[in-house]
């Protein structure tokens, strides 16, 4: 399992030296590892200082694309991926692939327990998407939720 990258990256950004805030962590493809990776994603945030409702949003999608992964794939890893890009959390979820297709909305699914995960992550993101690994050894699916900055308390 690889260690979690908590430090903030420094970048320029105009004239000044800006925080980019970002972390990534791999667990084994089992379902014992979603609650874990909720857990991480949470305590992340949480560190970062954000709003209550985008912990409870990314602690949604991260569950459903991760459990996806779990799930629908070969994989023995799955990585997983924060970042604060402007106005938006992004989230992605890598798996190695070898899945029979790719990730897409079943249609009726708001009324079936299964099947319904892609549907809510495209509820609560501002868009969501699926990367194909470059050299074909799996996917990434992303989602951008709003983030809006550190909450105020």
């Amino acid at each position: 399992m690889a260690s979690s990258n908590n430090a903030p990256s420094l970048g320029r950004c105009g004239g000044f030296v800006a925080e980019r805030l970002q972390d990534a962590f791999h667990l084994p493809a089992r379902r014992t590892s979603v609650p874990e990776a909720r857990r991480r994603v949470i305590a992340v945030l949480h560190e970062w200082g954000a709003a209550e409702q985008v912990c409870d949003d990314a602690e949604l999608v991260v569950s459903e694309l991760f459990t996806n992964a779990v799930r629908h794939t070969d994989s023995e890893k799955v990585g997983c991926e924060l970042a604060v890009v402007g106005a938006f959390l992004r989230l992605e979820i890598t798996d190695q692939g070898r899945g029979d297709s790719a990730p897409h909305v079943q249609p009726g699914s708001v009324d079936k327990e299964c099947g319904r995960g892609l549907f809510l992550v495209g509820a609560l993101s501002e868009s969501w998407g699926v990367r194909p690994d470059p050299a074909g050894r799996g996917r990434t699916v992303w989602a951008d939720l709003p983030y809006g900055g550190p909450a105020t308390r």
